[in-house]
């Protein structure tokens, strides 16, 4: 997990983050092929594009013309929400078996908000999958009422709840598993619960209760 909290990134100088694992290292649940489209193609053109768009508001403000400030602040919202959701979805997955299980942190926190573990897994499930259209589901903490919880997002900027840390991304757009599962969302969803780095689900618990998220480069 990036640890560079504080540091200020300058305008258009985001970068694609390399995964923490082999592009084969998520099979069988996710392929080789899936991972790098995904990756390389997908990310990266969010990045590219979030780049663009800081110039190119940065342009606006020192010539004073506001023409197309429509067109960039919704390409600015649009390219970098799906950058940091996409940075954190590669850090909360791990080759099968070495995600450690549940923190006592976040198993705590769950229970507290949602009863169970199991009732937690079930209503992020049915929740991810009814995401209509493209989208996430997503675990946060919310610092407004000190709680987890479960919201999803359409198009990633759509459906937040302002001021939410994620701590849990599940990415439901069709990229992210058609080559592998074709239209069988919920069969992706349930399988790539297998994959879930529960150690960095942890860690990010603990700092989104601090108010903090690593820097997204």
């Amino acid at each position: 997990m990036p640890q560079n909290l504080g540091k200020h990134l300058p305008i258009g100088k985001h970068r694609l983050p390399p995964l923490p694992y082999p592009y084969d290292a998520l099979e069988p649940i996710i392929s080789e092929d899936t991972l790098r489209i995904h990756h390389n193609h997908h990310h990266k053109a969010y990045v590219e594009s979030l780049n663009k768009a800081e110039v190119a508001l940065a342009r606006a403000r020192e010539s004073d013309d506001y023409t197309f400030v429509k067109y960039w602040e919704n390409e600015l919202a649009f390219n970098g929400s799906g950058h940091i959701l996409h940075s954190i979805y590669w850090t909360i997955l791990a080759p099968r078996g070495s995600g450690g299980e549940p923190g006592r942190n976040t198993l705590n926190e769950i229970i507290r908000r949602f009863g169970s573990f199991d009732a937690f897994i079930g209503q992020l499930v049915a929740a991810t999958i009814k995401v209509e259209a493209s989208g996430w589901g997503i675990l946060v903490w919310n610092p407004s009422w000190n709680s987890l919880e479960i919201i999803t997002a359409e198009k990633h900027q759509n459906l937040t709840q302002w001021g939410s840390i994620p701590i849990l991304v599940l990415d439901v757009w069709e990229h992210a598993y058609y080559l592998d599962y074709q239209y069988n969302r919920e069969e992706y969803v349930r399988s790539i619960l297998k994959l879930i780095n529960w150690n960095e689900v942890e860690n990010r618990l603990a700092l989104a209760m601090r108010g903090k998220l690593p820097l997204i480069l």
